[in-house]
């Protein structure tokens, strides 16, 4: 064969190649639905059925100016290939029918911008791609209400954008193709062809019985067809989802609707094991369905509790108790903050939190761990408790990016991020564990992101809720039993000593300030109505095994008066040591106590003080030797505080 007849051949090859590709072009677009954009999708069409689309990428370009004009996400399209009309659907399992290419869902940004198909891979287009006409095939620029961006339009050979808002109905309407290449705003068909011409699909659905389970029951799941099916319909599903495995259930997964008929049943029995394998869930999802249906329901999520659950000796904050949970302060932690007062002893203190040879910063996504284990509901493993709502809820129940919050729990930050300027990074979503840190200090402001001592687990729609308002402009959800005041109040002040740009504020501020938070007169009053219990003891003991620092307000919650109370001015003296208070050495009882408050254990000249929850002084004698103690005062909760030796001891009292 001569050179001649090689070339011809390679040439007739090429054209050929060309001609077998399939034509593909954006047939449907929609950025901007109701609610949280979850609905978002982008359709393609091809000029023949069940084409292949190898080869081909899905590109979004960002038009804003910080964008400039660039990508933000690329999806290979190998693999996939367009329906029996023509069509294939990205988007989240949100849109109905559900598309065949899954994405996360509200992550189209809304315009003005673009998206694309290329011959090509997501390889070719990285984060911040120049919009580009190379290997294009088809493109859409889009707005919704938006200028149109000419210099993106000109890097794709367009001319036109298209508005989806033009009716004023964005969130309820879709940009569609029309045969002729132009473009109608109109109610979205996603799955269908937009001339309304095409194969009429035959939608399946499921439900079932319940939204949640516990390990034993029995999961009934009922699928239905929109129409009878002509044919007998056999499909499979599956329910594995992470650690939910085969192991966790019996039963077929397989579906069989007759001939003429539109429901079947199934029953799924759950297994219980005997075993704490956590919360978990399974995920329904409906396999290769014949090409004349489509899925108008798949990728449901229903709970699997756990009935293994351990559970602590210690209360929740509803129902405290105190001084089961011991300390795990190593012995001489504070010893560098006795003696001094005001500004020195705040120094000093800052000097062991933010010890930058000691102390350790994790990542955001790290903080969902820490949370998971210091926000521990104490009668259940398996749950976190909730701050501001005062309920459990299941650990497995985190509010993921782009989800909807209700029923879900998320990261609460006590100091909000807007009011103290700081905000994550692209290396915060990245969970890699305890032995990996950052090196931090006082001055690392925007570590405070992650701090799991100005952290709590808390519900997402009561998160959104409190927004950035400052406390006593917000004191939590109507009708609360005030059981998280305390708690806010400690971690907030924690805060203001921990880092340098932040501040705790009497009164108001107005909620743009950034680096104040009010109001701390009303901070003051909840820590002293709500002293630390076991389980904000726990929780500071869980923070110190990541964060290698501990909240010295609750360890020590006189340290909140010396430096913003009543004992301003006063040297602070440290507490006996962690041995010693383990003595029986001044101790007291009966506890709670109604008139006569015994005093064992005095072998010197001790000063003892009783305060009230509102840091006020209501007791004071001096004792030589063991002693009954009349007193007389209201039913509450109480501070005694024995000092000897220069040396603190502190303990609670309840008075009937």
């Amino acid at each position: 064969m001569n050179h001649f007849s090689s070339l011809v051949l390679l040439s007739l090859f090429f054209l050929f190649f060309l001609n077998t590709q399939a034509q593909i072009v954006i047939n449907e677009f929609d950025t901007d639905t109701d609610g949280q954009d979850f609905e978002e999708f982008v359709e393609l069409k091809s000029d023949t059925p069940n084409a292949n689309l190898d080869d081909y990428v899905v590109v979004f370009f960002n038009g804003s100016q910080s964008g400039g004009d660039s990508s933000y996400l690329a999806f290979d399209l190998d693999g996939f290939t367009t329906d029996v009309n023509g069509i294939l659907v990205v988007g989240s399992s949100n849109v109905s029918p559900v598309p065949a290419y899954l994405i996360p869902p509200a992550i189209i940004q809304n315009g003005p911008d673009a998206v694309a198909i290329y011959q090509g891979s997501a390889a070719d287009f990285p984060e911040g791609t120049l919009a580009t006409t190379t290997n294009l095939i088809d493109a859409l620029a889009y707005d919704t209400n938006d200028p149109d961006d000419k210099i993106l339009m000109g890097l794709l050979g367009l001319t036109e954008q298209i508005n989806e808002g033009e009716n004023s109905n964005q969130t309820t309407e879709s940009i569609q193709r029309n045969n002729d290449g132009t473009y109608t705003v109109t109610t979205p068909t996603p799955g269908a062809l937009n001339d309304g011409s095409g194969i009429d699909l035959n939608g399946v659905s499921f439900t079932t019985d319940q939204q949640e389970y516990t390990e034993g029951d029995t999961i009934s799941i009922t699928f239905t067809t929109e129409n009878p099916v002509a044919n007998d319909l056999i499909f499979d599903f599956t329910l594995e989802n992470g650690s939910f495995t085969t192991e966790d259930y019996t039963g077929s997964t397989s579906v069989f609707i007759a001939t003429g008929m539109s429901e079947a049943t199934v029953a799924i029995q759950l297994v219980e094991d005997g075993v704490n394998d956590g919360d978990e869930f399974a995920e329904i999802d409906i396999q290769a369905l014949p090409q004349e249906y489509n899925r108008l329901k798949d990728n449901v999520k229903r709970l699997v509790i756990d009935l293994d659950f351990t559970t602590a000796p210690w209360g929740t904050p509803v129902n405290p108790t105190y001084d089961i949970v011991e300390s795990t302060e190593p012995q001489d932690y504070y010893d560098s903050i006795g003696g001094l007062a005001d500004n020195e002893l705040r120094q000093a203190i800052q000097d062991v939190i933010a010890n930058p040879e000691t102390v350790r910063t994790q990542t955001y996504a790290d903080a969902i761990d820490i949370l998971k284990s210091a926000d521990q509901n104490p009668g259940n493993s398996n749950e976190v408790w909730l701050l501001y709502t005062e309920q459990p809820r299941a650990k497995i129940e985190f509010q993921t990016l782009g989800g909807s919050n209700v029923g879900k729990w998320n990261r609460e930050h006590t100091y909000p991020r807007s009011r103290g300027g700081f905000y994550p990074l692209e290396e915060d979503d990245i969970a890699d564990g305890m032995n990996i840190f950052i090196e931090t200090n006082a001055d690392s402001l925007r570590h405070a992101i992650s701090d799991a001592h100005g952290l709590r687990a808390a519900d997402g729609p009561e998160n959104s809720s409190r927004g950035n308002q400052d406390y006593g402009e917000y004191s939590g959800p109507t009708g609360n039993a005030g059981s998280f005041m305390g708690d806010v109040a400690r971690a907030v002040l924690y805060m203001a000593v921990r880092y340098n740009d932040l501040d705790v504020v009497s009164g108001d501020p107005d909620n743009s300030t950034v680096g104040q938070l009010g109001d701390l007169d009303i901070l003051l009053e909840w820590h002293r109505n709500d002293p630390p219990d076991d389980f904000e003891m726990n929780r500071n003991n869980m923070v110190f095994a990541w964060q290698k620092n501990r909240n010295p307000f609750i360890d020590r919650p006189i340290l909140v008066e010396h430096l913003w109370g009543n004992m301003q001015g006063e040297i602070y003296y440290p507490p006996l040591s962690v041995e010693e208070t383990k003595t029986p050495e001044l101790s007291i009882y009966p506890n709670p106590v109604s008139e006569i408050l015994n005093v064992v254990g005095v072998a010197e000249k001790t000063e003892f003080f009783i305060y009230a929850s509102n840091g006020k002084e209501v007791f004071r004698t001096i004792l030589f030797q063991d002693k009954a103690l009349p007193i007389s005062l209201q039913s509450g909760a109480y501070i005694a505080i024995f000092v000897a030796d220069a040396k603190t001891s502190v303990q609670h009292i309840l008075v009937n």
